[in-house]
């Protein structure tokens, strides 16, 4: 649900080989590349004298996957909350005792809830970062197409051709996303976001084919530059990808005013959890770990360099203002009653999903 750059891998590999060669004991991480602040993993150790193995990866099917073989050498993992019923039920994840997790009591009961459709019970995983699924949008080049009523607070903007059509003429990006373009689709069809139905599927399909002629590219990185550079005007996009570009946008000095929506109709809500793993080499170091992320002023600095929010309430004081006093970041408790969390689909639903991906993407 991320975006990462060069300069992110570049970091994980320093903190890979520095602290590999720490001293026992050890604490083994996979999480995405660039996905913390980067003296996170520092400070750990000279507080808590724990070494760590940090490793990073791109892709979640890859983590999966290696997850699923077993035996991965690592302790704790960043997972997305979709992947988590097939990691529960593999078991592959160990069970969080609460006691164990002394700084458990700072996380937001509003983030639980919404985890609890993939971990019922918030017994395996704790929550890390989350986010949103919205519009980017450039305000100038928007209303000079559109007019000073465009419905940027609504998927009509996306979902409508007579809109989209018109805002081809100044670029139309979204995420290479089918798991949550898709589930977007059927909630703006008023069908269920996760249905079981593949008929709703092929609705959905045919949807998306009449907008697939205004649509530029998909990409999941791409349009954080181009929405910055103005080669895009409107993205569908994760919150801290658009913030992204507007702050490489201030930075250019180029004068664009980017913003970003969470529509009025609902969106989809991720959250990034951290896991102990069941085969777990050092899971009392795990364990630390987890906990030592779960303490404001840490999880802050975290939360502050990535742009994205995160599911502790008592660290959100200590972030920088302009994020944490951002509704669009941070909604309020109207907005976050419509934010649907992303689950996983039976396998035979998966195919069909990928199927009406492929051809969306090829536009046949």
């Amino acid at each position: 649900m991320k975006t990462k750059n060069a300069m992110g891998l570049a970091l994980a590999t320093l903190f890979s080989c520095g602290l590999v060669q720490a001293a026992e004991p050890q604490v083994n991480i996979y999480n995405w590349y660039d996905f913390i602040a980067p003296d996170t993993m520092k400070n750990f150790q000279a507080q808590s004298g724990i070494g760590s193995r940090y490793d990073v990866f791109d892709n979640s099917d890859v983590m999966q996957s290696k997850l699923m073989a077993g035996r991965s050498g690592y302790d704790v993992v960043v997972a997305t909350g979709d992947l988590l019923p097939n990691l529960i039920k593999a078991g592959v994840l160990k069970e969080l005792e609460p006691a164990q997790l002394p700084n458990r009591l700072h996380l937001d009961p509003a983030i639980l809830a919404k985890m609890q459709s993939n971990d019922p019970g918030n017994r395996y995983a704790v929550p890390y970062l989350w986010g949103t699924t919205g519009i980017g949008y450039d305000v100038d080049k928007v209303k000079a197409v559109l007019g000073a009523d465009a419905p940027v607070d609504s998927w009509d903007l996306i979902f409508k051709p007579e809109n989209l059509s018109k805002l081809s003429q100044c670029g139309v990006a979204m995420l290479d996303a089918p798991g949550e373009i898709i589930p977007i689709a059927l909630h703006y069809l008023g069908l269920p976001y996760n249905s079981t139905n593949p008929q709703d599927y092929q609705k959905a399909e045919a949807l998306l084919l009449k907008l697939r002629p205004y649509i530029r590219y998909f990409d999941s990185s791409k349009f954080i530059t181009d929405l910055a550079n103005g080669n895009v005007c409107v993205v569908v996009g994760w919150a801290g990808g658009v913030l992204d570009a507007k702050a490489a946008s201030k930075e250019a000095g180029n004068g664009r005013s980017i913003r970003y929506s969470i529509p009025r109709e609902g969106a989809p809500i991720w959250v990034e959890s951290m896991v102990l793993l069941n085969d777990a080499p050092n899971p009392q170091q795990g364990l630390a770990f987890i906990d030592y992320m779960l303490r404001p002023q840490v999880i802050a600095q975290t939360s502050t360099y990535l742009r994205y929010p995160n599911a502790n309430r008592d660290a959100k004081a200590l972030m920088d203002e302009q994020l944490r006093n951002n509704p669009d970041i941070y909604p309020d408790e109207k907005v976050m009653a419509t934010l649907f969390p992303l689950e996983p689909l039976p396998l035979k639903l998966e195919r069909v999903r990928t199927r009406v991906w492929s051809k969306v993407k090829s536009g046949t």
